[in-house]
């Protein structure tokens, strides 16, 4: 997915339920902070675009989003891209992550005023959630310079202690990746 591509799923997804407060908190987040001609091609190679509304208690937002334009929608189908409405609260996120929101200034996502996670953040959220995909992201946007690994240290400490394993085994990844690292250069 692109940042045009993205705009698309914003704009459509803050018509769909009035709202123009979005938070983009999958893997797309990414485009906020980076253009894609600037990432590497394991950053944008989803073709979901994971969407939450900042005002989405009951998600109902996000069920709207997701059975309008969502996986298998005639705008999946039509786009070959689509997005996932989903809670807030789906991602396991470090504290204080909100103070470090992201915007962009793409004006063709309007009606849309969306945010992203701040880029450790998400990186942070996505080695809580510790699937493979999530964790060749993240490792080529540590080779690629994108990231810094002792700021998703820091980050991984500031997630909550009821998710203790999911931190543990971030912890491990890192500390791997940085000996892997070690050991070949």
């Amino acid at each position: 997915m692109n940042r045009q591509q993205l705009a698309h799923v914003l704009r459509a997804a803050c018509t769909i339920v009035g709202d123009k407060d979005v938070l983009v908190i999958g893997s797309q987040s990414i485009l906020g902070s980076y253009d894609e001609d600037d990432l590497p091609a394991e950053a944008t190679a989803s073709i979901e675009a994971d969407i939450a509304f900042l005002d989405d208690p009951d998600r109902e937002k996000a069920d709207q989003v997701e059975g309008i334009i969502g996986e298998l929608s005639g705008f999946h189908a039509l786009n070959g891209f689509y997005a996932e409405g989903i809670h807030v609260e789906t991602a396991i996120l470090p504290e204080g992550w909100r103070d470090r929101l992201v915007g962009w200034d793409l004006l063709s996502s309007a009606p849309a005023e969306p945010h992203f996670l701040e880029p450790h953040d998400l990186a942070v959220a996505k080695l809580a959630a510790g699937r493979e995909k999530d964790k060749t992201f993240v490792d080529a946007l540590i080779v690629s310079g994108m990231l810094e690994v002792k700021t998703l240290h820091e980050r991984n400490e500031l997630i909550s202690n009821d998710h203790q394993f999911r931190t543990d085994r971030s912890r491990s990844h890192l500390n791997h990746f940085e000996k892997t690292t070690r050991d070949q250069g």
